[in-house]
């Protein structure tokens, strides 16, 4: 089973933020690269982001949800507007 990006996030908090609301919505998430951008500054941006997986068959349907789902109000992937 291949596991394809669905979000690339640059903070840890964010990309769990993700990971939990995908979960919720009982998809499969994983986050990839997070520990190694928390242990040495700058990693996250020159890797190419923390990235937030779901399994191959999840990702339509993962991305849609992100796409349309409302983060709750005050969370750092709220629009600016909402938090």
């Amino acid at each position: 089973m291949n596991n394809l990006t669905v979000a690339t996030l640059l903070n840890p908090a964010d990309a769990q933020l993700v990971r939990a609301r995908l979960e919720a919505a009982g998809f499969h998430p994983q986050v990839l690269h997070e520990l190694a951008a928390l242990s040495m500054e700058g990693y996250a941006l020159s890797a190419g982001g923390i990235r937030v997986q779901v399994p191959e068959e999840e990702v339509e349907e993962a991305r849609n949800f992100l796409e349309h789902s409302k983060p709750v109000e005050g969370s750092p992937d709220a629009p600016a507007d909402e938090r």
